[in-house]
């Protein structure tokens, strides 16, 4: 099983670009069947609070994202931006899409960024989930998060309780606190004794800059690849006999999905 980061210079506010450059990166990859695509936070705009403008209302990046997967036989998971209705907030999306084009898991981010006005047009999500990535060799438990979760400990958790063996991140995240971003990474990977990939965009909006830095994270905290600030797509293996083998010779993980003590 393989997993491939697709890091990119998101173009602000134009889905026909962003859309087309993931298709151009995606050339570059030995993408196999049952392989995991895996986009950062709002690809298809930017973080951009603008939603009126950026909600996937019409399906453009969901139908492109279903005709990526059936293309390569793959799953993809990407973050965009969805509204019910102009009357409502809209969210901040990780959608899961399976190799037939299916949507199998939507996840809506639950910790918004308060610095970047988020909480102002986004509404937060209500519930952690997980996903089924299955091919016809092996098969992973996958739980989505979304950047700004990353700082909250406490989702990662619920995941491993939910059978999570990969947690899959997309992400924004800013150059001013960049320094954060790969400790917390491998905290989440040792901690719950499980892969982590996180892609962050890269280059510049009009509001900041961002440094890329996209990273692979095994279930012992090592590195299995990470980019730097360049566009790439970052394609690595990951074998559930790693995350089963350390979980069952080192079973700290029971210890957190166990009855608390005097329960």
């Amino acid at each position: 099983m393989k997993a491939h980061l697709v890091q990119f210079d998101i173009a602000w506010q134009d889905r026909e670009a962003n859309l087309a450059k993931v298709n151009r990166l995606l050339t570059r990859a030995e993408v196999d069947p049952g392989d995991l695509i895996l986009l950062p936070e709002m690809f298809d705009s930017g973080f951009s609070m603008d939603t009126a403008r950026t909600a996937d209302k019409e399906g453009r990046t969901l139908a492109a994202m279903s005709e990526i997967a059936r293309d390569f036989d793959a799953y993809i998971q990407g973050g965009r931006t969805t509204q019910a209705c102009d009357c409502a907030l809209a969210s901040n999306t990780a959608t899961v899409v399976a190799p037939d084009g299916q949507v199998i898991d939507e996840y809506a981010k639950i910790k918004l960024f308060p610095l970047g006005q988020e909480p102002a047009t986004i509404a937060p999500g209500r519930r952690v989930t997980t996903w089924h990535w299955e091919t016809a060799a092996a098969a992973l438990h996958v739980c989505p998060l979304i950047c700004y979760d990353l700082r909250f400990p406490e989702l990662f958790r619920e995941g491993l309780r939910m059978g999570a063996e990969v947690y899959a991140l997309g992400a924004c995240w800013l150059e001013a606190r960049h320094v954060h971003w790969k400790p917390l990474l491998v905290a989440r990977a040792i901690e719950n004794q499980a892969f982590v990939l996180a892609v962050n965009r890269t280059g510049r909006d009009p509001n900041s800059r961002y440094l890329g830095g996209s990273i692979a994270i095994g279930p012992k905290g090592e590195v299995l690849g990470e980019l730097g600030e360049e566009e790439a797509v970052l394609s690595v293996e990951v074998e559930p006999r790693e995350v089963r083998m350390w979980r069952e010779k080192f079973p700290a993980w029971k210890d957190v999905i166990s009855a608390a003590p005097g329960a």
